[in-house]
């Protein structure tokens, strides 16, 4: 079972209407035919976006699974748990059908990360997820700005620190670990337009290949640029920090070309499915446009974290 029919009336760029939202209906239907059937799905795997864990529709799902006996576990779960270096935070669920039991301790607190045995549980339990930000907390954005007078980024303080210390954490790979071994002529392709250069610098997410981080990508990527996935500088030999200077007392003219120095460039389709766990031999039909393949692959999950929860589900 994958939520998906509940995404878009959940995710942060919906009009999040719960259970009140029309697109709801086939999670709710589901919901109300399982207590009617003979025989019970022996398991549940289900998956939605960040923000499902403190909806009704959520409520409605845990009483059901209740009421016809079903043992679970929710989890919020990154790719960052399995050493891959994207964010990419979803809420699961992982049932089984009475006598089914799992290979760790249950909890009815939602676990962050995937659980351990039962032989190697903690003592003390793992805290349960904290209530998604609220849009006031996303607004309180400042200007990153040191004592030589660099406006590097529009970010809170508190992400800088979070992604600098991502980047210090040796049990997550390099970004060049998925990176694609092509010719700089093929990649020219996904360089930056000029336009978007210079009107959303502020408001990239930029990583380098060294980097053990990148934010989730979505849908939007290659499309729209703030929060919708990160950048790559491709360019080592320029600086970062000195090529965003005082952008503000430079002319378009000065600003592209320092800009333009650090090579920002998409991640292409290929690099993007490397970062989410699809084999080498994953391939899309030619006919398939780079959007189109950006749109399908924000859609998708992270084949890796699946297939640990579905390795989960059956032992």
């Amino acid at each position: 079972m994958k939520g998906h029919c509940n995404r878009l009336p959940l995710c942060r760029i919906g009009l999040q209407g719960d259970i009140s939202d029309p697109r709801t209906k086939s999670f709710l239907y589901i919901l109300n035919l399982l207590p009617r059937l003979i025989k019970l799905p022996r398991f549940i795997l289900l998956e939605n976006v960040k923000g499902f864990e403190t909806s009704s529709a959520r409520d409605s799902l845990v009483k059901t699974l209740k009421e016809c006996g079903y043992n679970y576990q929710e989890l919020m779960v990154s790719p960052t748990s399995l050493g891959m270096p994207n964010s990419r935070l979803r809420y699961f669920m992982i049932a089984k059908a009475p006598p089914g039991s799992f290979s760790f301790h249950t909890t009815s607190e939602i676990q962050e990360g995937f659980p351990q045995p039962a032989d190697e549980v903690l003592l003390e339990p793992s805290s349960p997820i904290s209530p998604s930000p609220t849009s006031t907390a996303y607004q309180e954005e400042v200007h990153k700005e040191d004592e030589g007078g660099i406006l590097y980024k529009l970010e809170r303080a508190q992400d800088a620190e979070r992604k600098s210390s991502q980047n210090r954490d040796q049990s997550l790979r390099q970004i060049s670990v998925y990176l694609e071994d092509q010719g700089e002529g093929e990649m020219e392709q996904y360089l930056l337009p000029t336009k978007t250069l210079l009107r959303y610098a502020l408001l990239m997410d930029i990583v380098r290949p060294t980097c053990r981080r990148s934010v989730c990508f979505t849908k939007g990527y290659g499309h729209y640029v703030e929060g919708t996935g990160s950048v790559l500088q491709s360019c080592m030999e320029t600086d970062m920090e000195a090529a965003f200077k005082s952008p503000e007392r430079l002319s378009d003219e000065e600003k592209l070309n320092q800009l333009s120095r650090l090579k920002l460039r998409y991640f292409s389709p290929r690099e993007i499915a490397n970062l989410m766990g699809f084999p080498k031999h994953f391939t899309v039909p030619k006919n398939i446009s780079t959007k189109q393949q950006y749109r399908v692959l924000g859609n998708s999950l992270n084949v890796h974290v699946v297939a640990r929860l579905i390795e989960l589900l059956v032992s």
